[in-house]
Order: C-alpha cells, then structure tokens, then sequence
C-alpha cells in the first residue's frame, strides 16, 4: 500500500510541473500579440482532435450520420452559439438518419 501511495504522489507531481511551468514562467503581458492569437486557438483544435475522430468511429458503416450531426452542430454553433442545443440536435439529426 506504501509503494502506492508514493507512486499517485509521484504521478501527482509529474503531471503538475508541466501544468504550472507556463504560469510560473510566462506572464501573459509578455507574449508577442502573435504567439497569443495562436495560443488562442489552440482549445479549439485540442477540443477538435478529441471530438472528430470519436464521432466517426462510432458509425463507420453510415459515415453520413456523423457528418450530418457534425454539420448540424458547426452550423448552429456558429450562428447561434451555445452547447445545449447543438448537442442535443446533433444527436437528434444522427439518429434520425441512422433511422432511415
């Protein structure tokens, strides 16, 4: 049981220290406007990465369901903004045309 503690701890602390690093060492008033607009995106294309793959692997027979709800979801957060409503439509416009 020692030996697991020590090894959370240790895990603790290293998944810490990269977290922090940015906070410690860079202030975000020193960072060039262009370095911050690009950092800017960078939840967006995380959020993406871990979202896009997911969607297609979940109906690789229809691929035309998840891009459906994609769409739905692009199109309404784009004009409309918002998490619930494109959530749900998307979910809504997928199982729709898996239905048909």
């Amino acid at each position: 049981m020692d030996n697991i503690l020590w090894i959370v701890l240790g895990m603790m602390l290293v998944t810490y220290i990269p977290r922090l690093f940015p906070f410690v060492t860079m202030a975000e008033d020193n960072l060039p406007p262009r370095i911050r607009k690009f950092l800017n995106y960078v939840p967006y294309t995380a959020l993406g990465a871990l979202i896009i793959p997911g969607v297609f692997s979940t109906t690789p027979e229809i691929p035309l369901a998840a891009i459906g709800g994609i769409c739905f979801a692009v199109i309404y957060s784009w004009f409309k903004g918002g998490v619930f409503i494109p959530v749900i439509g998307s979910i809504v416009i997928t199982f729709i045309i898996l239905s048909m």
